[in-house]
């Protein structure tokens, strides 16, 4: 690519140096246009308003908007849960699936190939499940077949060769897919390389809170995945457990992750920013007080 120097004679958007390198760092396109956009608008704005102008999902915003939070760029609204799928899925009639299926190419390969990857003839129930994610909630074919690639790979690590997921399993993981902003092959496809690099790492994850060497269960899986989004090492997590074992005998996950939410907010993620902190030792009264100050952070 060719050197470039912009120049315009119209009004500027003032961005800092170091919100600028933010933003390059976490090399996510639709939070840096959503910035762009926050930025342009000058004033308060509705997600409504933004859902128009930048032709997106409401999910497809909300993902952009949590890496935003991520980055320290825009406040945190009070934590809400995710919407669970069966809150938001329309029901596809047998009209509507024949109309998707005659009149939407698209759609009309995906189902073969589904089929195929599952082993399965679809039913009416599957179909309407994968209508969801298509016409709903926006997902491409392409973004779907590499979804259900996926999922296969997930069950037949989790339960052995041969076992395939439900289509609610899929469902359920397109919504979490969804809220990452994973609407394009470019960025599925980043997020699953990304995926077996984390998957490869969860073992030492395991070791530091002395689980050996066997796979994670599902939720221990999605307390590590959190971590890792966090972006905490695990020599930190170590740590964490540490103080754990400390105060409760035994690994309790909630208060761990409750020691690696409040240092996620001071900002400490590295073993050293973590025991510089520790140098600077509270008094014995504040280390009484440690259990109840804990108890904000503990929700999951």
């Amino acid at each position: 690519m060719a050197g470039y120097i912009l120049r315009e004679d119209q009004p500027n958007i003032v961005l800092p140096a170091q919100q600028a390198d933010r933003l390059i760092g976490r090399g996510d396109g639709d939070a840096a246009l959503l910035y762009l956009c926050l930025l342009r608008a000058d004033r308060g704005v509705t997600a409504q308003e933004l859902q128009r102008r930048l032709k997106w999902s409401q999910l497809r915003l909300h993902a952009a908007e949590t890496a935003l939070q991520e980055l320290g760029l825009i406040d945190r609204p009070p934590e809400q849960k995710p919407p669970e799928p069966a809150q938001e899925r329309p029901v596809y009639t047998a009209d509507d699936l024949t109309d998707l299926l005659t009149g939407d190419a698209g759609f009309r390969m995906l189902v073969p190939q589904t089929e195929e990857k599952l082993g399965k003839r679809l039913k009416t129930a599957d179909l309407q499940i994968l209508a969801g994610l298509y016409d709903d909630l926006g997902l491409p074919a392409d973004v779907i077949y590499l979804l259900v690639c996926h999922c296969v790979t997930r069950s037949e690590e989790r339960y052995g060769p041969g076992r395939r997921p439900t289509l609610r399993q899929i469902e359920k993981e397109g919504y979490h897919w969804a809220q990452r902003g994973l609407f394009d092959q470019e960025s599925a496809s980043r997020y699953l390389r990304d995926w077996n690099v984390r998957r490869s790492a969860m073992s030492r994850y395991m070791q530091v809170l002395g689980l050996g060497d066997r796979r994670p269960v599902e939720s221990e899986e999605r307390y590590i995945t959190d971590w890792m989004d966090k972006g905490f090492p695990p020599e930190t997590v170590a740590l964490a457990y540490d103080k754990t074992v400390f105060y409760k005998k035994e690994l309790n996950w909630r208060y761990l992750n409750g020691i690696l939410r409040r240092w996620h907010e001071n900002g400490w993620h590295t073993e050293e920013e973590v025991r510089q902190s520790d140098s600077r030792k509270p008094s014995r009264r504040e280390e009484k007080k440690d259990d109840s100050r804990m108890e904000k952070y503990m929700k999951w």
